[in-house]
């Protein structure tokens, strides 16, 4: 399994715009092959802030399989625009502890 982490900054004002957007993005994701789960989870500190963990069956399952697909462009077109500064993805693998979340 690994984990992909996206710390999300939203540009201001369009916090409720990326929400609604993301709504409607998740499904695209989810029904990727290799995909596994996800939360978005919105930060306490600082309010145009999310953190973005998707679970996969394998790195390329991502970096390939849905990076590389048509269902990526649409993913893209919801939600790119509403980045600031555009986030850097890192992907990472369970040494210890619950493989649950």
């Amino acid at each position: 399994m690994i984990l992909e982490v996206a710390q999300l900054d939203i540009k201001a004002g369009q916090c409720a715009d990326f929400e609604r957007a993301f709504n409607e993005a998740q499904s695209i994701i989810s029904a990727m092959p290799g995909y596994l789960s996800h939360q978005l989870q919105k930060c306490m500190e600082k309010d145009n802030r999310y953190l973005l963990l998707v679970r996969w069956r394998t790195l390329e399952d991502h970096t390939e399989g849905f990076r590389g697909s048509a269902e990526y462009q649409r993913w893209k077109a919801l939600l790119h625009h509403f980045y600031d500064p555009f986030p850097e993805v890192e992907h990472y693998q369970l040494l210890w502890g619950n493989q649950e979340f």
